[in-house]
């Protein structure tokens, strides 16, 4: 028995491996090919994969770069428009200082004007009273001395005198 269990371990392991070598060749030639092609078309899909994620990887690196750029170009660009400003209001404001000051200088030079005219008018009024009251006097003084020459003379001599002094 220990015979026949032997013979028949072997010719099981016999016709197992058989078994195993016709079922190799079997899956090499219908199973193996589809199966490799299935798992290269996997491995190659997966390889796109990455290379499209690396691509877009690059691509957000790049549109970062470009946001970076815009982002810093519209900072100089706010920054010039805010410099720009900061001149017009100035300008602006030393323009109008400066028609302020015009205006001001024009306003003081028609009030000294005005005060100079009033004065002239004031100083020729008062001259003309006092020729009009030196008139008068010199009426009055000749009408009463017209007659005495000494006393007219003398009179005209103080008068000139007066007339000096002023």
């Amino acid at each position: 028995m220990d015979k026949l269990i032997t013979d028949f371990s072997l010719g099981l392991f016999f016709w197992q491996t058989l078994l195993f070598v016709i079922l190799i060749f079997v899956l090499k030639k219908y199973a193996w090919k589809p199966i490799l092609s299935a798992v290269e078309e996997r491995e190659e899909g997966i390889k796109n994969a990455l290379d499209s994620a690396e691509k877009a990887k690059e691509e957000m690196k790049s549109l970062n770069a470009d946001n970076e750029r815009i982002l810093h170009e519209a900072k100089l660009e706010r920054d010039g428009l805010l410099k720009e400003a900061r001149e017009m209001k100035e300008k602006i404001i030393n323009e109008a200082k400066e028609s302020a000051n015009q205006d001001a200088e024009k306003i003081l030079t028609t009030a000294k004007e005005q005060i100079r005219n009033e004065k002239l008018k004031a100083i020729t009024e008062l001259k003309n009273e006092v020729a009009n009251l030196s008139i008068e006097m010199a009426e009055k003084i000749l009408k009463s001395e017209l007659s005495d020459k000494k006393a007219q003379s003398e009179m005209i001599e103080r008068t000139l005198k007066q007339k000096d002094l002023n």
